[in-house]
């Protein structure tokens, strides 16, 4: 096992275990709901997000602050999202993460319910941890709200529903993804370098620059799994955007195409990181990880 290989096994069982300690219930009558919002959560998963920001945190040196809570409250986000966008109402799927999705386990009630919670929850644990400073707190909370909104995943996500059977340009089909799945992966890595409370104006501009870049690869290299890819690996089904007629990348650039973005949008990722030399090491590895990720 190579050194980042262990460090990503690391940051995987911190955040679950953080997790399963925080996803508890005292009422009984309650038992279902939790029930469905642990399936979803804990249910596996690679944990890019809270690993992003346990990374960027670590990029100023400062791995020891309590960023397991934005880590977890980014994870929660995202969670909620797949409930919700695995529904019947959304794109109808009936797998996720290799197991029935939570409205298939479940039912669709207690999954938008499970949805509806975690999202909730994200917010209360990043506003009353007590760590940070107010306007720190406040910062963060705005940040991941706007993140997961309409000027973020929300948008996005509509945006994608409306787009189905359309003919998009390659500029709005950007824009699209920068919403639905970048705006959470920017979030990841700003929520990181707040929870330091060492980040400077420039700092943070540049893992902005770095972390466009991976959203937008991030989503780049999904489009190109749902092609090559199968079910078995991918955990959910394989070529559910074609089946849906989808626009992605692929149909867009061709395979070949598609390929050469992410590789182009990983090294503008990596260049952003300049300024912070070898302490921004586990970040590039992050970077790479995304583009050449096959599940």
């Amino acid at each position: 096992m190579t050194d980042f290989e262990q460090y990503l096994k690391t940051c995987q069982a911190r955040i679950d275990h953080y997790l399963e300690q925080q996803l508890g219930n005292g009422l009984p009558r309650l038992e279902r709901l939790y029930a469905a919002m642990r399936y979803s959560v804990t249910g596996g998963g690679k944990r890019i997000r809270p690993i992003l920001t346990y990374a960027s945190c670590e990029a100023f040196g400062a791995s020891d602050t309590p960023v397991d809570v934005a880590a977890s409250a980014v994870e929660l986000i995202h969670a909620y999202s797949l409930i919700h966008d695995d529904l019947p109402a959304m794109d109808d799927d009936d797998l996720r993460r290799g197991r029935p999705t939570c409205h298939r386990a479940f039912d669709e009630a207690t999954a938008i319910l499970a949805g509806d919670a975690l999202q909730a929850l994200a917010f209360e644990w990043i506003s009353q941890t007590s760590s940070w400073q107010a306007d720190t707190r406040l910062r963060m909370t705005t940040l991941l709200a706007r993140a997961a909104g309409p000027q973020g995943m929300v948008g996005g996500q509509a945006i994608d529903l409306g787009a189905v059977g359309e003919q998009l340009d390659q500029s709005t089909l950007q824009d699209m993804h920068q919403r639905k799945t970048g705006a959470l992966i920017r979030a990841s890595v700003q929520l990181g370098a707040l929870a330091s409370e060492r980040a400077d104006t420039d700092q943070l501009a540049a893992l902005e620059r770095y972390a466009d870049c991976i959203g937008l690869a991030f989503q780049v290299q999904d489009d190109i799994l749902d092609v090559e890819s199968d079910t078995s690996v991918l955990g959910k089904q394989q070529g559910a955007d074609l089946a849906r007629d989808k626009p992605t990348y692929p149909a867009m650039l061709g395979l070949d195409g598609a390929h050469r973005l992410a590789h182009s949008l990983c090294d503008q990722a990596t260049a952003a990181l300049e300024p912070f030399g070898d302490d921004a090491q586990r970040l590039r590895q992050m970077a790479r990880y995304i583009v050449e990720r096959r599940f």
